[in-house]
């Protein structure tokens, strides 16, 4: 088994399917629940199959933060960060493959929107690392 984050992006990624739909900042509430209760869905089947590790939802806002120096505040910028860049979420699975893990992404990135129509959003599959890198 090996644990991949999937991260879900508010817009953005390589590039907008065709069929795209709005974001959902326009969606009615009955399309926000439609899609919630997919996702919710999702997670049960995961569970069941002994793959879902943890989810969680991430507000639109935020800001950078850096280290200001010695004996200085941190450093903030933002929010600044164009709309493609930001997080809208994250899924931690363990899975057997990576092919398990796109099927998984795949199957997320399918979920309802605007009008009950499949979002085709971009899903980063991010593997967790399973020892320190080694630089030759």
């Amino acid at each position: 088994m090996a644990k991949y984050l999937l991260l879900k992006h508010y817009r953005g990624g390589p590039n907008p399917h065709p069929n795209a739909v709005a974001g959902m900042d326009e969606w009615t509430p009955e399309e926000i629940a439609a899609h919630l209760a997919f996702m919710r869905g999702v997670m049960d089947d995961l569970r069941e199959r002994g793959e879902f590790v943890e989810e969680r939802a991430l507000a639109y806002e935020g800001e950078f933060v850096r280290y200001g120096g010695e004996g200085r505040a941190p450093v903030t910028d933002g929010p600044f960060a164009e709309t493609k860049d930001v997080i809208a979420g994250w899924m931690i699975i363990d899975v057997d493959s990576k092919a398990r893990a796109y099927e998984t992404a795949a199957r997320l990135s399918a979920a309802p929107g605007k009008d009950g129509r499949p979002l085709h959003e971009w899903i980063e599959v991010r593997p967790f690392l399973s020892a320190p890198p080694v630089f030759e």
